[in-house]
């Protein structure tokens, strides 16, 4: 019995798919990555400013606008909006991408973590409520 050929822009689809999905971002990863975010921010219902400002609702919101946190003049004044380029210049390097930022961490430098925090952080709306 011969076994059905397959053609090769199927193979390739069916390889780029699992590799897709393998790079996918997960949320539960990135909460264990935000654990190390967690000694300044916080996030969620009821979270407040603490040493870093909230980050409910970050992704989309311009740099240094969230209510009641003291920013430094570097981020107030960086005319950056945080979409997920900008959230991965500047997670991997604060210091570089907004330099005088008052943000002391030395940054996450490995690309799967990045993904896996932005996914966690997605999750959360302005008012802190986590999406379904």
């Amino acid at each position: 019995m011969r076994l059905p050929v397959l053609p090769a822009a199927l193979v390739l689809a069916t390889t780029l798919a699992g590799f897709s999905a393998a790079q996918a971002q997960d949320a539960a990863a990135g909460e264990k990555v935000f654990t190390q975010c967690k000694a300044c921010h916080q996030i969620g219902e009821g979270a407040k400013n603490a040493v870093g400002p909230v980050l409910n609702g970050v992704i989309g919101r311009p740099a240094g606008t969230y209510e009641g946190y003291n920013y430094s003049p570097a981020n107030k004044n960086s005319h950056l909006t945080w979409d997920e380029t900008t959230f991965r210049d500047y997670i991997k390097d604060p210091r570089a991408k907004v330099p005088g930022t008052k943000m002391v961490y030395a940054g996450v430098k490995d690309d799967k973590k990045v993904d896996d925090l932005l996914a966690y952080l997605k999750q959360f709306d302005a008012t802190g409520k986590k999406a379904q």
